[in-house]
């Protein structure tokens, strides 16, 4: 019998949801190098590009915003989910997701979804002070709630507490971090120089 684990992460739109997702997708690819991971986002959010640049195979679904008012758009959310959904049970039973991992943004409400009916556990990281609708949402079914701040506005399923673990940063922003807690002019000089810049003079990003 395989021992070999299959993952499937959620998220995208914007940089806040995917750098996340990316930075614990290589944690697991160095903790178990033969994993099935497997990123779901969409062809229109940042994602599109990140994952398969880091490395990771991108399953792609279409956009579906929670309606806020009633309008057409609001009328076409029913046939949209269920669409959106089905595709998701799709590519978690291709995968044979063990587990969903979830970062909120549209990609994830779906997945949760999906994820709950099937009976796959669900984890989640929360990056934002203020949680979305997406991970309200995935909060009702999570086993394991991560977040960056303390209250989130965020209300875990009965016996699940929230904990705050920060902001999962990818290995080369960490680099960094540390670096500047050593030796901040040496690693200062260090980027500026990669960067073609004057290491004495403000960078303005």
């Amino acid at each position: 019998m395989s021992n070999q684990k299959h993952i499937v992460l959620a998220g995208g739109g914007t940089a806040g949801h995917v750098n996340p997702l990316l930075a614990v997708a290589h944690v697991i690819r160095e903790l178990e190098p033969d994993a099935d991971i497997a990123v779901v986002g969409t062809v229109v959010g940042l994602e599109h590009d990140l994952v398969p640049q880091a490395g990771f195979e991108l399953e792609t679904i279409e956009k579906v915003p929670f309606p806020r008012r009633p309008n057409m758009a609001a009328l076409k959310f029913p046939a949209q989910w269920k669409a959106e959904t089905a595709k998701v049970r799709d590519i978690l039973t291709r995968h044979e997701a063990q587990v969903v991992v979830g970062f909120g943004g549209y990609t994830s409400a779906p997945v949760y979804a999906a994820a709950h009916k099937m009976g796959i556990p669900i984890a989640m990281h929360e990056q934002n002070a203020r949680a979305g609708m997406a991970n309200k949402l995935g909060a009702r079914w999570a086993s394991m709630i991560g977040t960056a701040y303390a209250q989130t506005g965020l209300k875990p399923r009965k016996g699940v507490e929230t904990e705050r673990v920060g902001l999962p940063l990818r290995a080369e922003i960490a680099a960094i971090a540390h670096g500047m807690e050593h030796d901040r002019i040496a690693t200062r000089q260090s980027a500026a120089a990669q960067l073609g810049v004057d290491p004495n003079r403000p960078l303005v990003v």
